[in-house]
């Protein structure tokens, strides 16, 4: 089929998705993996993500994995390796990139991708284009990806999802309404759930009568984002691609589950200790303070008790959090009930400049600690991440998080090729990086 490219992709916007990506990842790794139902998340006991044929046999994502053992008894259950799919996950980046230097990197398994005005330079058309990166993407990876082209986001996240797996599908502006007229509303890019209950109420029940709405009636009804998504699927570019990445954080959360769950409260506060090291480490890194933060503990009935707390001043150093922490802690833990994960939020989080001094000299002390952890996150660059730990953090990062048949780690963490160790890794160079 050939389109009128200026009538049916004013512009030309791909959007790719991996298809199942952590499992499929796993299935790159190991071939003898090929056919079979795979689900990673052995760790955490419940699946992280599942090949299709573990999806075509009833798992989802979310499920308890004594649950998938009934209704899928062959299932191969491994545990995450979240290191393996980053490098998938950057190759796949580089193979969009020899086409196109517009590129997205909206998440570990998906990208945006703009091809517009290279059809002279690459001699080809956009729908080409799209199916020569599939192509490679498929080939090189060893896993399928499912892609769809249109002139904007919304539209062309619309075309991903069309054909799943393995799917490439165009939708020109032209034929929009036929492919809109299909999608129910609440499956379009950011209308959640409760904006979609909303728009039925008004006879909206798929995309295309909500792009066929007055303008007028949609700003009067709804908000902004919603009003963007309007325009989108009647082919206005609102959003366009962020080639630049993130700029900051407005809060940074750091969570750990670990099995079996205990009942210890020195191991229970070492896991939460660790916890505010790591989200310290990333505030540091991105230069940023928290005034308040907020940590929790989840029972093993998934039950969630904790407190939040202001700081004395804006910190992203552990201790100044910890000794908030220690003050409240005894009250959130509970003796004799098992704990599952701690975690911690830092909140309201800006730029970390220099503070007024206080009366009592605790801003000042942070200093010393600031300059201090500038000497271990050098180490930490150098040697690894906790290469030097707090000692508070001590059970949680010397002893396994989990035990037992969850206890297994991914194959990445021990096959170490000459020159790494357990915490330090080298970068593993792109497929056809070398000229």
């Amino acid at each position: 089929m050939t389109w009128n490219t200026s009538r049916s992709f004013p512009r030309a916007i791909l959007h790719i998705d991996g298809d199942a990506f952590f499992a499929s990842c796993e299935v790159a790794k190991n071939p003898h993996l090929r056919g079979k139902p795979v689900i990673t998340g052995k760790e955490r006991g419940i699946v992280s993500a599942a090949s299709y044929e573990a999806k075509t046999r009833g798992v989802t994502r979310g499920m308890r994995l004594f649950e998938v053992l009934k209704v899928c008894p062959d299932a191969v259950i491994l545990p995450s390796d979240y290191e393996t799919y980053s490098i998938f996950s950057e190759r796949m980046y580089a193979i969009v990139r020899r086409y196109t230097p517009t590129v997205e990197e909206y998440s570990i398994d998906e990208c945006f991708a703009d091809l517009t005005g290279l059809r002279r330079a690459l001699g080809m058309s956009y729908v080409d284009m799209a199916v020569a990166i599939k192509r490679d993407l498929d080939t090189e990876l060893g896993m399928t990806f499912s892609i769809g082209l249109s002139c904007t986001k919304v539209l062309a996240k619309i075309g991903s999802k069309w054909k799943k797996p393995s799917g490439l599908t165009p939708i020109p502006l032209r034929e929009a309404s036929s492919f809109l007229g299909k999608t129910p509303v609440g499956n379009v890019w950011g209308i959640g759930p409760n904006t979609a209950v909303y728009l039925n109420k008004y006879g909206v029940r798929t995309a295309q009568d909500f792009a066929e709405r007055d303008e007028v009636w949609v700003r009067k009804m709804l908000t902004k984002p919603t009003i963007e998504i309007w325009h989108e699927l009647n082919g206005e570019v609102m959003n366009e691609l962020n080639t630049e990445g993130r700029h900051t954080y407005q809060s940074i959360s750091k969570t750990k589950t670990f099995t079996p769950p205990s009942t210890d409260q020195k191991f229970v506060y070492s896991q939460l200790s660790k916890n505010i090291e790591n989200a310290c480490i990333k505030a540091r890194r991105w230069n940023l303070a928290a005034p308040a933060a907020f940590f929790f503990l989840k029972t093993q009935d998934f039950k969630y008790h904790g407190c939040e707390i202001t700081l004395p001043h804006p910190t992203a150093i552990p201790q100044d959090i910890l000794r908030e922490v220690e003050k409240y802690f005894p009250n959130v833990f509970q003796k004799g009930v098992p704990y599952r994960a701690t975690g911690v939020v830092l909140l309201k989080l800006a730029d970390n400049t220099s503070t007024q001094l206080d009366l009592f000299g605790a801003v000042l002390e942070s200093e010393g600690f600031k300059r201090v952890f500038d000497s271990i996150d050098a180490v930490s660059a150098k040697y690894g991440k906790h290469a030097v730990f707090l000692g508070s953090s001590f059970e949680a990062i010397t002893h396994s998080a989990h035990l037992g048949a969850r206890g297994d780690i991914a194959a990445r963490t021990t096959d170490l090729f000459k020159g790494e160790t357990a915490r330090r890794r080298l970068a593993i160079p792109m497929l056809g990086d070398v000229n």
